[in-house]
């Protein structure tokens, strides 16, 4: 049963690694695209979400490589959630 906790905590972890990612993915694509130096958005951002998830995923994962993949499911999970939520009626449209 211990083990079912830690790979629940686990996703749960990698769930909130994803809206990070995700959320502040999209956040950074909202004020680069407005601001005067988009580069440093773009840098500083990708390299602080890519840094706090790395963190983030060997502190879930705890050495153990099941962990590591609940954590990286639940991550993918919030991908396609941060996707559906952030989409706003935006639609590509190939002409």
């Amino acid at each position: 049963m211990n083990n079912m906790l830690a790979l629940t905590t686990a996703a749960i972890a990698g769930v909130l690694l994803g809206v990070l990612f995700f959320g502040g993915l999209w956040w950074t694509v909202r004020k680069g695209l407005t601001s005067t130096r988009p580069v440093l958005w773009f840098l500083a951002s990708s390299v602080l979400r890519t840094g706090m998830v790395l963190i983030g995923f060997y502190v879930a994962s705890g050495g153990h490589w099941q962990r590591l993949i609940a954590c990286l499911i639940g991550f993918v999970i919030a991908r396609f959630a941060v996707t559906r939520l952030t989409q706003g009626g935006v639609h590509a449209s190939n002409a």
